[in-house]
């Protein structure tokens, strides 16, 4: 019976009419145009996707404000400072740092601190510590804003309102933050 059953399909097929074998070979060849420009058109898609969601991301900025123009190095810092005569404004914090994470949510969402710092500074934060002591007035301690003139002083006189800490901030400090960035544009004296 198997044998009968195929013999008919063989015969069926060398009977068909030579239209019919040239249609089929046309809809096959279609439909394999179709999936090969369905699966092109996919991988089209995923590239642009992923080329998006890397031009989103600012490595340097680590969260602080994609925006912002930020530099690597303190020392590539000190450098554009000068040239530009911008004001440096650097912040120390650690990933794991509960209290930086929390800085850094309220510095990202404050548009007038955003704004001012992609305009007026040039910025820099830092995971570990410079070798500069100047950058360290009262301790090593996270989260730590210091800023630096374009003479290279450092500005020791724009402090927090914390004794204990000089130049930590909390979520809460924002517009206290934004009064010391105003101060750090003014250019500071050292002549009586």
């Amino acid at each position: 019976m198997a044998t009968t059953i195929n013999s008919e399909l063989e015969t069926g097929v060398k009977n068909r009419p030579e239209s019919h074998r040239t249609l089929s070979i046309v809809i096959m060849a279609c439909w394999s145009l179709y999936m090969l420009l369905l699966l092109l058109s996919c991988d089209v898609t995923l590239t642009k996707k992923k080329k998006t969601e890397k031009k989103e991301t600012n490595t340097l900025s680590r969260g602080w404000g994609d925006d912002i123009n930020w530099v690597e190095t303190y020392e590539e810092a000190l450098e554009n400072a000068k040239e530009s005569n911008k004001p440096l404004m650097v912040i120390h914090h650690l990933e794991d740092c509960p209290y930086c994470q929390d800085l850094k949510k309220a510095f990202a969402e404050n548009e007038s601190i955003q704004k001012m710092a992609k305009e007026d500074f040039i910025m820099l934060n830092l995971l570990n510590e410079t070798s500069d002591p100047n950058m360290a007035p009262d301790g090593y301690y996270v989260p730590r804003i210091l800023f630096v003139d374009p003479s290279l002083t450092v500005r020791a006189d724009i402090i927090s309102k914390y004794s204990n800490r000089k130049y930590t901030y909390e979520p809460g400090d924002m517009d206290f933050l934004k009064e010391n960035m105003v101060k750090a544009k003014k250019p500071y004296h050292t002549e009586l």
